[in-house]
């Protein structure tokens, strides 16, 4: 695995981490019953992105770390993923 492809691996890990962090534990407007003229009752009172960011970037680099680990040993390799067998055959 190179460089570029282990960042890459990363940061879709990672930002597909943060869509599933970010709805934990909100509190709306609406859920507070203290809503501002002009917003939506689902906009967030009190998100705490600071400490989700963080949450995110650990569970991002232990599970980057795992499936980098298994691409990096050849568990899982490029001809597992040929089911129409397109790739030269292994010498």
């Amino acid at each position: 695995m190179t460089i570029t492809a282990a960042l890459v691996l990363f940061a879709v890990i990672w930002f597909m981490t943060l869509l599933v962090v970010l709805p934990v534990r909100i509190k709306t407007q609406g859920d507070l019953g203290d809503i501002v003229p002009g917003t939506h009752a689902g906009a967030p009172e009190v998100h705490h992105m600071k400490k989700k960011l963080w949450i995110t970037t650990g569970i991002s680099i232990v599970l980057w770390a795992i499936i980098a680990g298994i691409i990096v040993s050849g568990v899982i390799s490029i001809r597992d993923f040929d089911w129409l067998n397109q790739l030269d055959p292994v010498e």
